[in-house]
């Protein structure tokens, strides 16, 4: 038996050039760049649509804000310090905590019920949260001696950095180290982003709340209906 014999071995095939693509020419070239300029123009259409998507679920996902809601408080209560809240309530603030401020202090939350309270959750690198502080230095300057209190809570930022810049913008209220009391930010939160703001009657009751950055004016209006 004769065996199989290949007269024309692998190696002595011509190799296979790979296909080259070639740019149409003439009226067909208008067409083909007009079609990839639409296409581009539906991916960016896209992206943009999807970004905006997202940050509407972000915005969602922060919660809403709530203005305060003033009530009109009983004439018995009319010169009582600790006189229930003025404000349409939604529950209690969480005051059971005892945090660090940028001096190293030990301050108890608990110590400010009486007070109203604004609550602010920011940090040192946050653009809006820059805009807000001329006016929550004002108004704590303005009515501490009426019964305000301002807190600032930084998330982010340690001790040394906060003094550095307390000591830039010339801030007079309490400014507390909040990096590592997650049970503080969750108990105010969630907090996914800064600023958020929180407004606590003098009686501990949660008033209101701003996600995102606040006038002012917008401040001075709530804090002075609970005062």
């Amino acid at each position: 038996m004769t065996e199989p014999t290949n007269d024309h071995p692998a190696n002595d095939q011509p190799a296979l050039e790979p296909p080259v693509a070639v740019e149409p020419q003439g009226p067909g070239a208008v067409d083909t760049a007009q079609g990839r300029a639409g296409s581009a123009t539906r991916w960016v259409i896209a992206a943009v649509a999807a970004l905006a998507l997202g940050l509407l679920t972000m915005s969602g996902m922060f919660g809403p804000s709530k203005r305060v809601e003033v009530e009109t408080p009983p004439i018995e209560f009319a010169r009582d310090a600790a006189r229930p809240s003025v404000c349409k309530a939604e529950g209690h603030a969480n005051l059971n905590f005892t945090v660090k401020d940028m001096n190293g202090a030990s301050v108890k939350l608990a110590d400010y019920k009486g007070k109203v309270i604004l609550v602010n959750f920011w940090a040192t690198w946050c653009p809006p949260c820059k805009a807000e502080l001329p006016g929550l230095i004002e108004l704590y300057d303005q009515y501490k001696d009426k019964g305000l209190v301002v807190l600032g809570i930084s998330g982010d930022d340690d001790a040394e950095t906060l003094r550095a810049f307390a000591t830039e913008w010339k801030i007079t209220y309490p400014m507390i180290v909040g990096r590592d009391e997650n049970e503080l930010l969750d108990a105010y939160g969630p907090i996914f982003g800064y600023p958020i703001s929180v407004l606590v009657g003098r009686d501990g009751a949660v008033c209101g709340k701003h996600v995102g950055p606040a006038t002012k004016e917008e401040f001075e209006r709530e804090i002075k209906a609970l005062l």
